[in-house]
C-alpha cells in the first residue's frame, strides 16, 4: 500500500500540471518546482530516516512517514499559493523518505533470500500499479473535480494505510538499537545533496555553478567524515568494499537519470502540442507503468534464479531503446509511436527494476538493511533529481522563464528531443554500470527465526 500511494500520487500530479500553473500562474521553469521539492526534499531525508528505524526501530518511522505524508497532501489540497503548495510539497517528500527508507528494509527482514525476488518484484509491481493509475484517475479527477481533488485522495489512502499499519503489521525490527545517531554526517549530507541539487536546476548561470560546486564540496566533506565516524550515517565500506553493492547503486542512479523525467515531459508535449485533455494525456501516459506493473513480479522470480546482472542489464538495454525512439517525437508524431515507445520503456524499467533491488539487499549484513535500503532509495531519488534537473535546464534554455502555450511548441518539442537524447546517453552508460557490478553470492538455505 505504501509502495502505491507515493508514485500514485507523483505520477497524478504530473498530469493535473498545466492544471496548477494556470490556477497558480506557474512559468515553465517555476512549475518543475511542483515535483522537484518534493524529490529535494525526500532525497535529503532518506538516509538519516533509514540510519534512525534502523536504530529506533522500521515500523516506528514507516508509521511517523505514512501520518506525516498524509497530513502534508490535506496541506498541499489546501494551498491558497504557489510558495504554500511547496512547502507542502517538502513535508510529503520528508514522509515519503520515512516510508521508503523502511518499507524494502522490513520487506528483507521478514523473509529467506530465496523468496525476496518474488516478494520485491510484487513490491515494484505496487510501484507500477500507482504509476499507473496515476495518470488514468488523475486526469479524470482534474477534467471534473480538480487538481486539490488529487492532493485530499492521497491525505484519504495515507489515513486509511496508518490504520492498517497499526492493525496488521506486527513486530518491530531494531538491529542497531543503542547506537549513536551520526547528527554531523546527516548535516553534512542533507546540506551537500541540497546545494548540488538546487544549483543544478540553477545551471548555467553563475550562482548555480558556484552552489552544484559547494554541493560536492560538502559531500566530500562527508565522505570523509564517514570513513572515520565510529558510528557512520552511511559506512563507505559498502560502497568501497562491497562491489556489487556500489555498481548496482551506480547503475540504479543512472537509470533513474534517465527515464524519471519522460513522464513529466510527456505530459506537457501531450497536452501543449498535441492538444489532448488531462484524462486523455493520462491515458497515453498509463502504457508504460502498466506494462512495468506485468514485467515487474516476473523479473523478480527471474532473478531468485538467473544472475541480477543479465536481467537488469538487458532491461537497461531496451529502455536505451525506447529513449532513443522518443527522440523521432515532432508537432506531428502519431499517437501509436509514443505509446510504443512507452511499452518499450516499461518493458526495460521492469526487467531492471526488481532484480536490481534484489542484488543489493543480496549483499548486505542483516543490521544494515535500513542504510541499505535508504541507500538505493537515495540513488533513486537522486536519479529522479537529476532528470528532473536535466529537463529543468534544457526548458530554461529552449523556452525560457514563460508561461508554456501552445504557441510555443516548437521550443518545447525541442526541448522534450534534446532530453530524451542526453537519457539515452545515459543509458548506454548505465548497461557498462550494470555489467561491471560482478557476481552476488548465491542465496543461502531459508533460517527459521522464532524472534
Amino acid at each position: 500500500m505504501a509502495s502505491f500511494l507515493a508514485p500514485f500520487s507523483g505520477s497524478a500530479t504530473n498530469v493535473a500540471l498545466p492544471s496548477i500553473a494556470r490556477d497558480l500562474g506557474l512559468d515553465a521553469v517555476a512549475l518543475s518546482w511542483v515535483g522537484m521539492a518534493y524529490l529535494l526534499a525526500a532525497a535529503v531525508g532518506l538516509v538519516p530516516f533509514g540510519r534512525l528505524a534502523d536504530i529506533h526501530g522500521r515500523k516506528r518511522v514507516f508509521t511517523w512517514g505514512v501520518l506525516v505524508y498524509a497530513a502534508a497532501s490535506l496541506a498541499c489540497a489546501l494551498s491558497p499559493s504557489a510558495r504554500v503548495l511547496l512547502g507542502a510539497r517538502v513535508l510529503q517528500g520528508l514522509g515519503g523518505a520515512a516510508i521508503f527508507g523502511t518499507n524494502v528494509a522490513i520487506l528483507t527482514s521478514v523473509l529467506p533470500p530465496g523468496r525476496r525476488g518474488a516478494a520485491l518484484g510484487l513490491n515494484v509491481a505496487s510501484v507500477y500499479l500507482g504509476l499507473s493509475l496515476g495518470p488514468f484517475l488523475g486526469g479524470l479527477l482534474t477534467e471534473q473535480a480538480g487538481w486539490r481533488s488529487l492532493f485530499h485522495l492521497s491525505a484519504a489512502l495515507g489515513v486509511v494505510l496508518a490504520v492498517v499499519v497499526q492493525l496488521g503489521l506486527a513486530g518491530e525490527w531494531r538491529e542497531s538499537h543503542g547506537e549513536p545517531f551520526d547528527a554531523a554526517g546527516a548535516l553534512l549530507y542533507g546540506a551537500g545533496l541540497l546545494a548540488s541539487m538546487y544549483g543544478f536546476s540553477r545551471l548555467p548561470s553563475q550562482s548555480g555553478a558556484g552552489l552544484v560546486a559547494a554541493g560536492l564540496a560538502l559531500l566530500a566533506g562527508f565522505v570523509a567524515w564517514e570513513r572515520r565516524a565510529g558510528h557512520p550515517l552511511l559506512p563507505m565500506g559498502l560502497f568501497l568494499e562491497n562491489r556489487v553493492f556500489a555498481f548496482s547503486n551506480a547503475a540504479a542512479l543512472v537509470n533513474y537519470s534517465a527515464t524519471f523525467a519522460v513522464g513529466f515531459l510527456l505530459s506537457l508535449y501531450l497536452q501543449y502540442v498535441q492538444g489532448l485533455s488531462a484524462q486523455a494525456a493520462g491515458l497515453v501516459l498509463v502504457a508504460q507503468p502498466a506494462v512495468m506493473t506485468v514485467v515487474s513480479p516476473l523479473a523478480g522470480r527471474l532473478s531468485d534464479r538467473v544472475e541480477s546482472r543479465r536481467v537488469a542489464s538487458a532491461g537497461m538495454g531496451l529502455t536505451a531503446i525506447g529513449l532513443a525512439l522518443l527522440c523521432a517525437l515532432s508537432t506531428t508524431t502519431p499517437l501509436a509511436f509514443t505509446i510504443t515507445c512507452l511499452v518499450v520503456l516499461g518493458c526495460g524499467f521492469g526487467l531492471f527494476s526488481s532484480p536490481n533491488t534484489n542484488a543489493v539487499m543480496a549483499v548486505v549484513e542483516k543490521r544494515q538493511y535500513g542504510v541499505a535500503s535508504a541507500a538505493l532509495g537515495t540513488m533513486r531519488l537522486s536519479g529522479q533529481m537529476l532528470s528532473m534537473a536535466i529537463a529543468m535546464l534544457l526548458l530554461r534554455l529552449f523556452v525560457g522563464p514563460v508561461a508554456l502555450t501552445a504557441e510555443r511548441r516548437e521550443p518545447l518539442v525541442a526541448a522534450t528531443r534534446a532530453a530524451f537524447a542526453v537519457f539515452c546517453g545515459l543509458c548506454v552508460l548505465g548497461v557498462f554500470a550494470s555489467l561491471a557490478r560482478g557476481q552476488r553470492p548465491p542465496a543461502s538455505r531459508p533460517v527459521c527465526d522464532p524472534s
